[in-house]
């Protein structure tokens, strides 16, 4: 039996063990709810998150930049292969980072007005 049957067999058995298991600790879970007099069907509805869709956005917009920077610095550069894919993370992560800090500032200062007008 060679590796080619083996993989596939232990990749399914190990997906349908991870799905029963799930299961089984969801049903645990509710049981354990219904039994200290809590409805399931309660915990599972959450707050709204307003900023949720600017955050990743903004993350994104941030990747985009970051790729189309370096990109043009690669390019203008002249860097082979191997140099240019440290620049592409590097412009990845300090974009993608601006993003997220554009994003709390922007939280940061609603939350602060909300808070004046209160």
């Amino acid at each position: 039996m060679g590796p080619e049957v083996i993989v596939p067999v232990t990749m399914f058995v190990c997906t349908t063990a991870l799905v029963f298991g799930l299961r089984y600790m969801s049903n645990k879970e509710k049981m354990a709810m219904i039994e200290r007099g809590l409805e399931p069907s309660a915990a599972r509805i959450s707050a709204p998150k307003p900023f949720v869709s600017l955050k990743f956005g903004l993350l994104l917009v941030g990747l985009g930049l970051g790729l189309l920077i370096a990109l043009f610095t690669v390019r203008a550069t002249g860097l082979d292969d191997e140099e240019g894919v440290a620049v592409y993370f590097g412009f990845l992560s300090i974009c993608g980072g601006l993003g997220l800090i554009l994003s709390y500032v922007v939280e940061k200062n609603w939350l602060d007005k909300q808070k004046d007008l209160n």
